[in-house]
């Protein structure tokens, strides 16, 4: 049991990294969010101190239009 709890804090810690990279990238202060931003917002919180190590994760993606 305490292994499980030991790599929940860890998780967590690596969560809490990504997100404060994220905001020191500014990606929380734009207003208009689009598919791409969320992304690459995401996949930067999931990247945790990596972003540190030089990683810096862009996520590209168009939604589908509407037939007419």
């Amino acid at each position: 049991m305490r292994g499980t709890s030991i790599l929940g804090v860890l998780v967590v810690i690596w969560l809490v990294i990504g997100a404060v990279a994220a905001g020191q990238r500014g990606y929380y202060s734009d207003e208009e969010t689009n598919c791409a931003e969320l992304g690459t917002i995401l996949v930067t919180i999931v990247a945790g101190p990596l972003n540190y190590l030089g990683a810096n994760p862009k996520v590209d993606c168009e939604l589908p239009q509407p037939s007419q």
